[in-house]
């Protein structure tokens, strides 16, 4: 039998894009065990000056300057599909993408960004590009620089999305409601008490995880993880710093005050944390989300992003997981409401248990390997 072989493309523009991706290869790896799967990054097919400029400004705007970066969101979701720069986004790394797949041989090609699935997706109207293209929508809600009708099959996170991609021109039979991929390890049950000792944690207290990474600066960071730690409420705290290094550092006085605090620098572990976690403090990046809810882990969102991540939010709340803080302010009086009367956190907790189905990964990837086993069919008669 030949050898299944899979391109998967996702981009460095925020993490979210990868995790999907990594996700979905460790999905296919459980179910085609000796598939070749190849990961590429959107940015290696373009020149590397103008590929590190665009990712530094994605990342300085939306960290820095998110009011420019939600105009440029709102703006770029009216821009009709043959706009001057829809086509010019189409052409980035075409010749070379096609060279590359052609040399590739794939049987399917998964994409998590959208500029590289419109890409392919254009190729494919052409009939320049003779394989598949499946495209997972990474958030819970839709920007037009995903629809495209080129695109043979879509996953998304949720009825509101596949809705608005219909609404957009897109047949329902191609759109399927699989769930954000996450990695198959957050499906899995874990030992919370085993957890819980090798971080040195008590089992009988409340703990709160803190997406402290996501945050630009670590000031503010700093005072949500304060508020914490001097709280006349029990409660402990698991700070994840990531690669925010002036954050790690300002907490060290924080950690010896009254709860018990734990800071923890860049982790490959979150779905661990989050299996002893009671609730997460942390941005609205759909893989993120997903992650939670998949471990049944309500969330308090703060500073997300203008744009998608505020639609995420808005749909976090719409399920009645979790809450939005606008302000520090209302961020801190909503901490203190939860640990002072558990029942309130309680009611959330019981709707993000139920708030999504989980497997999204395994559905995901079985819709995938069906697709592309049709096409076979289809090829054959």
């Amino acid at each position: 039998m030949k050898q299944l072989r899979i391109l998967v493309f996702s981009a460095g523009f925020g993490n979210g894009h990868f995790r999907a991706a990594e996700a979905m290869i460790e999905g296919i790896r459980v179910k085609a065990p000796d598939a070749e799967i190849i990961h590429l990054d959107f940015g290696d097919f373009l020149n590397k000056r103008l590929n590190t400029m665009a990712k530094n400004v994605y990342l300085e705007m939306t960290k820095y300057t998110p009011k420019i970066w939600e105009k440029l969101y709102n703006i770029s979701d009216k821009l009709q599909p043959e706009s001057r720069i829809q086509r010019f986004l189409k052409q980035l790394g075409r010749r070379d993408f096609l060279q590359y797949i052609q040399a590739f041989a794939p049987d399917l090609i998964v994409c998590t960004y959208p500029t590289v699935s419109s890409i392919l997706a254009q190729l494919r109207l052409e009939q320049l590009l003779q394989v598949p293209v499946i495209t997972v929508i990474t958030d819970y809600t839709l920007h037009s620089h995903w629809v495209h009708p080129g695109v043979d099959q879509y996953m998304v996170a949720c009825e509101e999305v596949k809705a608005s991609l219909v609404s957009c021109g897109i047949k329902a039979p191609r759109i399927l409601v699989t769930g954000i991929p996450v990695s198959p390890k957050f499906d899995l049950e874990m030992d919370r008490g085993r957890i819980i000792s090798r971080l040195g944690l008590r089992p009988d207290i409340p703990t709160f995880l803190v997406m402290g990474g996501a945050y630009a600066g670590s000031k503010s960071a700093t005072r949500i993880c304060k508020t914490l730690a001097d709280s006349p409420e029990p409660v402990q705290t698991i700070v994840v710093c990531g690669k925010n290094t002036r954050l790690y550092h300002s907490l060290g006085e924080v950690i010896v005050s009254l709860n018990p605090m734990v800071r923890l620098g860049y982790v490959h572990n979150v779905e661990e944390l989050m299996s002893v976690s009671d609730l997460i403090i942390t941005k609205a990046g759909g893989l993120t989300v997903s992650e939670a809810l998949t471990k049944h882990l309500p969330l308090v969102i703060y500073k997300a992003i203008p744009g998608q991540e505020e639609e995420n939010a808005r749909f976090v709340e719409r399920l009645g997981a979790g809450q939005v803080a606008g302000t520090e302010e209302e961020l801190g009086w909503m901490l203190k409401r939860f640990l002072s009367n558990p029942k309130e956190m309680e009611k959330i907790r019981a709707k993000a248990a139920v708030a999504l189905p989980g497997h999204s990964t395994e559905r995901a990837v079985e819709a995938m390997l069906l697709t592309m086993n049709r096409r076979n069919e289809q090829k054959i008669g």
